[in-house]
């Protein structure tokens, strides 16, 4: 039973408004079932990461999933979460770093805390119990901890040690995510003993194998938030640590650093979520009807057919380059000039103004540099400079599809703008 929205159909444009939420991963329900605005992915690009996961192994599988900014992560995670087939393989724990940690200031150690501290959290929350004896060595490692971090778990000579141990992973938490002094302290004890904290998570992981006939499965959304040079940080200069816990782990990752030369330290475990592709490469006039269909039914499945002219949905989706979320940011927009007008359903021009409003948030920051590339983009859809396509591809200026090895377009808003600053002989220089 799904709980958090009322998944409906919109019957008019401000209710459709809403639908459109731009930070909506869509949750399947309490029971597995389809959230009512998912939308199957042409390809079903997460089978990949689903059969990787689901294959026998001799060391529990550790993954790299990354994809642009808007196309669709964490409502796949939430899926892979539900999966029947996974969850009788793995007992699941899947959580949010931005919810527990400071993503503008993160650490390796702060990642690995974070892993042990929701293992615990996550498996006693659901009413378990680790043994015993394995809470007792947990008790003297907290112990340990607090006798070098100003952490101390309230009312601690009243609790159990399970709530002893839960108190002292939620203060842990909080300190580190809210208290920059807390937080290196934290750092520096667990710098000097990092092995003891990969211990106290195998620890954690091998209890609930052992209890539930299942191994752990971690998959942690929104790590690909931090900046590039952090996540080079993470997943490249400590990449053999972040390996190393006895649990299966899905990492979401920062797509430029796919198109950095660290890339190569994980490309063989890295899985990458395209975006919907409109037409095949190195034919921009053609058009793929899958993906226009797929996202035709993006919209169908949040709002009435009455409420938008095929015409129009057919340009919103041609302008969202085949990214969901660019898809909803032009469907808000649109609505909102709609209601503006008067209207009560959405019609070219509606559309028209999206697009232009998107492309001037690019006309502001692109410099000439940027502008030249993405006239080669244009013209031969090719990745040939990553590094220097990087930043595009992060602000979404340049989109990257799929037929089995990568390649490229630019954002379509973009087309109007190259063929005015072309027709006008000079190029735009930023002030």
């Amino acid at each position: 039973m799904l709980t958090d929205i009322d998944y409906k159909i919109a019957a008019d444009l401000d209710y459709a408004w809403l639908n459109f939420e731009l930070d909506l991963p869509l949750k399947p329900g309490d029971d597995g079932s389809p959230n009512p605005f998912y939308v199957d992915r042409p390809g079903n690009p997460l089978a990949r990461l689903e059969r990787e996961l689901l294959r026998p192994y001799h060391q529990p599988p550790k993954r790299f999933f990354s994809g642009h900014r808007g196309c669709g992560k964490s409502t796949e995670l939430y899926r892979l979460a539900a999966n029947p087939r996974v969850r009788a393989k793995y007992w699941t724990v899947h959580f949010s770093i931005k919810e527990l940690a400071d993503i503008n200031d993160l650490d390796f150690k702060d990642v690995l805390l974070i892993i042990g501290a929701q293992l615990y959290q996550q498996y006693t929350q659901a009413g378990k119990r680790l043994p015993e004896q394995m809470l007792r060595e947990l008790d003297g490692w907290r112990g340990r901890i607090e006798e070098q971090v100003a952490v101390r778990s309230a009312d601690s000579s009243e609790r159990e040690i399970a709530g002893k141990l839960n108190a002292f992973f939620l203060e842990l938490s909080l300190k580190s995510k809210l208290e920059p002094v807390t937080r290196r302290e934290i750092r520096q004890v667990f710098e000097r003993n990092i092995t003891g904290l990969i211990q106290t998570i195998d620890a954690i992981a091998t209890a609930i194998y052992a209890q539930e006939g299942r191994p752990p499965l971690v998959l942690i959304d929104d790590l690909d938030k931090p900046d590039l040079e952090v996540a080079k940080k993470i997943f490249h200069e400590r990449r053999e640590i972040i390996l190393q816990p006895k649990c299966a782990i899905v990492y979401t990752v920062s797509s430029p650093l796919f198109y950095s030369p660290e890339f190569e330290a994980i490309k063989d475990r890295a899985i990458f979520l395209p975006n919907v592709k409109l037409h095949e490469q190195a034919n921009a006039d053609g058009r793929n009807e899958e993906g226009y269909r797929t996202l035709r039914m993006f919209v169908r499945k949040r709002m009435e057919r009455r409420l938008i002219a095929d015409d129009a949905l057919d340009l919103a989706a041609a302008m969202s380059g085949g990214v969901f979320r660019e898809l909803a940011r032009i469907m808000r927009i649109a609505i909102d000039q709609a209601l503006a007008a008067g209207r009560e359903s959405i019609i070219l021009p509606d559309v028209e103004h999206a697009a232009a409003e998107l492309r001037s948030g690019y006309w502001r920051i692109l410099t000439a540099e940027q502008r030249a590339l993405l006239r080669q983009v244009r013209a031969d859809n090719v990745m040939a400079t990553p590094d220097k396509l990087a930043p595009l591809l992060q602000m979404l200026a340049v989109l990257e599809y799929s037929n089995g090895e990568p390649w490229c377009d630019i954002h379509p808003t973009l087309h109007a703008m190259l063929d005015e600053l072309q027709d006008n002989g000079h190029a735009h220089t930023n002030g």
